[in-house]
Protein backbone atom coordinates (compact mmCIF):
# COMPACT_ATOMS: atom_id res chain seq x y z
CA UNK A 1 0.00 0.00 0.00
CA UNK A 2 2.70 2.42 0.96
CA UNK A 3 4.36 1.93 -2.34
CA UNK A 4 1.88 2.56 -4.46
CA UNK A 5 0.74 5.47 -2.85
CA UNK A 6 4.53 6.47 -3.19
CA UNK A 7 4.23 5.53 -6.82
CA UNK A 8 1.33 7.68 -8.20
CA UNK A 9 3.07 10.91 -5.64
CA UNK A 10 6.01 10.26 -7.79
CA UNK A 11 4.05 9.84 -11.25
CA UNK A 12 1.59 12.85 -10.23
CA UNK A 13 4.71 15.45 -9.70
CA UNK A 14 6.27 13.58 -12.90
CA UNK A 15 3.48 15.16 -14.86
CA UNK A 16 3.09 18.09 -13.04
CA UNK A 17 6.51 19.36 -13.87
CA UNK A 18 5.40 18.44 -17.43
CA UNK A 19 2.55 20.98 -17.45
CA UNK A 20 2.72 24.25 -19.12
CA UNK A 21 3.54 27.31 -16.28
CA UNK A 22 0.65 29.45 -17.55
CA UNK A 23 -2.56 29.65 -18.71
CA UNK A 24 -2.33 32.92 -20.69
CA UNK A 25 0.27 32.75 -23.70
CA UNK A 26 1.68 35.54 -25.59
CA UNK A 27 -0.85 37.55 -28.49
CA UNK A 28 1.08 36.96 -31.42
CA UNK A 29 2.43 40.01 -33.53
CA UNK A 30 0.10 41.75 -36.13
CA UNK A 31 0.40 43.87 -38.43
CA UNK A 32 -0.67 47.50 -38.03
CA UNK A 33 -3.69 48.27 -41.01
CA UNK A 34 -2.55 49.72 -43.95
CA UNK A 35 -1.63 52.93 -44.38
CA UNK A 36 -0.50 53.76 -40.75
CA UNK A 37 3.08 53.91 -42.33
CA UNK A 38 4.96 51.39 -40.10
CA UNK A 39 5.36 47.42 -38.93
CA UNK A 40 4.90 44.90 -36.27
CA UNK A 41 2.49 45.40 -33.55
CA UNK A 42 4.81 45.18 -30.45
CA UNK A 43 2.32 45.53 -27.91
CA UNK A 44 -0.20 47.58 -25.86
CA UNK A 45 -0.14 49.46 -21.73
CA UNK A 46 1.44 52.02 -19.44
CA UNK A 47 4.03 54.50 -21.13
CA UNK A 48 6.30 56.54 -18.50
CA UNK A 49 8.99 58.70 -19.11
CA UNK A 50 12.41 59.61 -17.42
CA UNK A 51 15.29 62.56 -17.91
CA UNK A 52 16.10 64.88 -15.24
CA UNK A 53 17.92 62.60 -12.57
CA UNK A 54 19.55 60.73 -15.38
CA UNK A 55 20.18 63.04 -18.14
CA UNK A 56 24.58 62.45 -19.03
CA UNK A 57 24.43 58.35 -17.19
CA UNK A 58 25.34 55.87 -19.12
CA UNK A 59 22.13 53.65 -20.30
CA UNK A 60 22.20 49.78 -20.60
CA UNK A 61 24.01 50.09 -24.06
CA UNK A 62 26.95 52.38 -22.64
CA UNK A 63 25.73 55.70 -24.41
CA UNK A 64 25.53 58.85 -22.41
CA UNK A 65 21.47 59.32 -21.54
CA UNK A 66 20.05 62.52 -23.12
CA UNK A 67 16.66 63.33 -22.36
CA UNK A 68 15.60 65.43 -25.35
CA UNK A 69 16.60 62.37 -27.46
CA UNK A 70 14.33 60.38 -29.33
CA UNK A 71 15.16 57.30 -27.16
CA UNK A 72 13.55 54.39 -24.94
CA UNK A 73 13.92 52.11 -22.69
CA UNK A 74 12.33 48.79 -23.36
CA UNK A 75 12.99 45.10 -21.11
CA UNK A 76 13.28 42.92 -24.58
CA UNK A 77 13.49 44.77 -27.69
CA UNK A 78 17.09 45.21 -29.08
CA UNK A 79 19.16 48.13 -28.79
CA UNK A 80 19.11 50.29 -31.71
CA UNK A 81 15.39 48.85 -32.80
CA UNK A 82 13.24 51.86 -33.97
CA UNK A 83 9.83 51.32 -32.20
CA UNK A 84 7.12 53.97 -33.01
CA UNK A 85 5.10 55.30 -30.12
CA UNK A 86 1.37 55.84 -30.24
CA UNK A 87 -0.59 57.42 -27.64
CA UNK A 88 -3.61 55.88 -27.52
CA UNK A 89 -5.28 59.41 -25.52
CA UNK A 90 -4.50 62.40 -27.74
CA UNK A 91 -3.25 60.07 -30.94
CA UNK A 92 0.05 61.55 -31.51
CA UNK A 93 3.13 59.86 -32.36
CA UNK A 94 6.88 59.58 -32.30
CA UNK A 95 9.69 56.93 -33.38
CA UNK A 96 12.04 56.35 -30.73
CA UNK A 97 15.91 54.08 -30.67
CA UNK A 98 15.75 51.79 -27.72
CA UNK A 99 19.01 52.13 -25.65
CA UNK A 100 18.48 51.16 -22.38
CA UNK A 101 16.26 48.40 -20.63
CA UNK A 102 13.18 49.09 -18.43
CA UNK A 103 10.59 49.82 -17.46
CA UNK A 104 10.95 48.59 -13.83
CA UNK A 105 7.98 48.95 -12.81
CA UNK A 106 5.10 46.48 -13.30
CA UNK A 107 2.15 47.68 -15.26
CA UNK A 108 4.44 49.49 -17.74
CA UNK A 109 5.62 48.99 -21.18
CA UNK A 110 8.08 51.60 -21.81
CA UNK A 111 10.06 54.61 -20.62
CA UNK A 112 10.64 57.13 -23.28
CA UNK A 113 12.58 59.92 -22.77
CA UNK A 114 11.40 63.66 -21.83
CA UNK A 115 11.91 64.90 -25.53
CA UNK A 116 9.54 62.33 -27.01
CA UNK A 117 7.30 61.99 -23.84
CA UNK A 118 7.13 66.03 -24.99
CA UNK A 119 6.24 65.16 -28.26
CA UNK A 120 3.66 62.24 -27.15
CA UNK A 121 2.00 65.03 -24.80
CA UNK A 122 2.15 63.07 -22.15
CA UNK A 123 4.72 65.26 -19.56
CA UNK A 124 1.74 66.96 -17.57
CA UNK A 125 0.30 63.32 -16.57
CA UNK A 126 3.34 61.42 -16.55
CA UNK A 127 1.98 58.58 -18.02
CA UNK A 128 0.21 57.57 -20.81
CA UNK A 129 -1.47 54.29 -22.54
CA UNK A 130 0.09 53.62 -26.21
CA UNK A 131 0.53 50.98 -28.61
CA UNK A 132 4.11 50.01 -29.49
CA UNK A 133 4.76 49.11 -33.51
CA UNK A 134 8.16 48.00 -34.74
CA UNK A 135 9.02 51.13 -37.26
CA UNK A 136 8.78 49.90 -41.02
CA UNK A 137 11.64 51.91 -41.87
CA UNK A 138 15.40 51.01 -40.64
CA UNK A 139 16.69 53.47 -37.69
CA UNK A 140 17.68 57.23 -38.88
CA UNK A 141 21.56 57.99 -38.95
CA UNK A 142 20.72 61.07 -37.18
CA UNK A 143 19.61 59.18 -34.16
CA UNK A 144 22.47 56.76 -33.85
CA UNK A 145 25.14 58.29 -31.46
CA UNK A 146 29.00 59.69 -32.79
CA UNK A 147 31.27 56.94 -32.19
CA UNK A 148 33.72 58.02 -29.53
CA UNK A 149 36.67 59.99 -30.63
CA UNK A 150 40.22 58.45 -30.67
CA UNK A 151 42.52 59.69 -27.80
Amino acid sequence: MGRSVLLLALALGLMTGCASRSSRTAPAPREEPAGKGSGTYLGEGLASFYGPGLHGRKTANGERFDQEAMTAAHRTARFGTCVQVVNMENGRSVKVRVNDRGPFKAGRIIDVSKGAARKLGMLEKGLARVRLYRCAEPVSVFSVPDPPLPG
